[in-house]
């Protein structure tokens, strides 16, 4: 796997990158996350024969940060295209967690023809959330203490084990790097006022059927729980729906294995033909 800077849209943002050939499969953090939460799908998959590729988002990781950045769910959306558009040819498939699901089914929405398959992972922007959840968010991601940190990833992680003293301190730093301060209130305060009008919900039910769809949820989210998942299967009618035990809002850092199986399943159109450890496979 190799990282390095690119501009987009005018905006300098971290690419890890693993794999070779033109199975392009795009991988999109949420809200206070990094390109990093990924490292345990990227090069797996890549052994599957994908082309794979995580960025940071504008505000995160070692992407650039300052009060000016792109932080709106259509603004994030067009940096991703901007990235599908240096793709010679090939085919290109979309894995997107929390705010990334959401980024990831708009860009969807605005490019269908572009789009060979998509993966949702406790995703937001398909039905509304709710002020109070948006709320709680934006409260959390604009806190970086040490502390707060450390209530962050417990809340993401359903294994405490997880929340290492090195990974807190790797978060710590990030996230009070320079510049870190000001994009987290942008976005943070994006998340809480804004992020409900920019639901794609209704525009990608009628793409689920030329698009292949799975939706993915750790069973004990307890930020984004089950009921958002299932609320979102529902509405759009021919997705799939895969939920993974003992996890919590960060199932494919949780449990990789179990996820990178899922995903090489679904897109092989396998999905439900083996069983999968720890997996409930529901509907279609």
């Amino acid at each position: 796997m190799i990282q390095y800077p690119i501009t987009l849209n005018g905006t300098q943002v971290r690419v890890l990158e693993a794999g070779t050939g033109n199975r392009h499969m795009i991988f999109i953090h949420g809200v206070g996350a990094r390109a990093d939460r990924w490292k345990n799908n990227l090069e797996e998959l890549a052994v599957e024969g994908f082309h794979t590729y995580a960025i940071d988002l504008p505000g995160h990781g070692f992407s650039e940060k300052n009060a000016s950045i792109p932080c709106t769910v259509p603004e994030y959306a067009a940096l991703v295209h901007s990235l599908i558009s240096q793709f010679e040819e090939g085919d290109v498939y979309l894995v997107g967690t929390s705010l990334g699901g959401h980024i990831a089914a708009t860009v969807t929405c605005e490019n269908p023809n572009l789009i060979k398959g998509l993966a949702l992972v406790g995703t937001v922007g398909i039905t509304e959330i709710g002020l109070e959840r948006r709320k709680r968010t934006q409260d959390l991601v604009g806190k970086t203490s040490w502390e707060a940190i450390g209530q962050k990833l417990h809340a993401v992680l359903h294994d405490d084990a997880l929340v290492t003293e090195s990974l807190q301190k790797e978060e710590h730093y990030i996230n009070n790097s320079k510049g870190a301060a000001e994009a987290f209130e942008k976005v943070s305060s994006y998340f809480g006022n804004d992020l409900d009008t920019d639901v794609v919900g209704n525009r990608l039910k009628d793409l689920v059927d030329v698009i292949p769809t799975v939706i993915v949820w750790g069973r004990q989210d307890i930020g984004f729980p089950l009921e958002l998942g299932e609320s979102a299967h529902q509405l759009l009618d021919g997705s799939h729906f895969a939920i993974i035990d003992n996890a919590g809002h960060a199932p494919y850092f949780e449990k990789p294995d179990a996820f990178n199986q899922i995903i090489t399943q679904f897109f092989a159109n396998q999905l439900g033909h083996e069983p999968i450890q720890g997996v409930e496979i529901v509907g279609n």
